[in-house]
């Protein structure tokens, strides 16, 4: 079982139903990509992984590793969330999507919704994990955190459908999303 001692990240991406081949997006990768590489092996070769975050280091440290490792599913993209229509990924053409401790660092939670909604197939869906309200082991502003009625609000006006709602580790909430 893979942790980044915060999440479990195999029972996340569990929830997604992930199958070979399906392609799949990690909007604010970071810089070591837990999600993706692990994501990489679930859609195996036929599958395609979108590494997608707006730190151009992030993105090349990722880019190394997947040519070490040999995942040429892998693709990195440059991207600025908050513009709707920024990621270079074709509208309607993912299976899923993960949003991953993003929000919170943005003023603009609604387009960054709008553009995982842009780029995800009828019927596909969004994990999304954010910091819950209780204390956390960093600092981290609770004008910052993103409150899971703020999300059903965004999503009602979305029309986005929540699908579930969990506990996605001790200091974090999670909502499975779909279009």
């Amino acid at each position: 079982m893979i942790k980044n001692n915060l999440l479990n990240i195999e029972s996340l991406i569990a929830r997604l139903g992930l199958e070979q081949g399906f392609r799949v997006a990690d909007l604010g990768c970071g810089a070591f990509g837990y999600f993706t590489f692990l994501l990489a092996k679930f859609v195996g070769k036929s599958g395609k992984i979108y590494a997608v975050d707006i730190i151009k280091d992030s993105l090349e440290a990722i880019k190394k590793r997947a040519r070490i490792e040999n995942l040429s599913q892998i693709e990195t993209i440059w991207s600025d969330l908050e513009v709707v229509g920024g990621a270079n990924i074709k509208s309607d053409s993912l299976d899923s999507v993960l949003l991953i401790n993003v929000l919170h660092q943005s003023e603009k939670k609604i387009n960054i919704l709008k553009e995982c909604m842009r780029i995800l197939k009828p019927g596909g869906k969004v994990l999304l994990v954010e910091w819950n309200e209780k204390d956390s082991p960093f600092i981290l502003s609770s004008v910052n955190k993103v409150s899971r009625d703020e999300i059903k609000r965004l999503s009602s006006f979305l029309n986005i459908k929540i699908e579930d709602e969990f506990q996605a580790g001790e200091y974090h909430y999670g909502m499975l999303l779909s279009k």
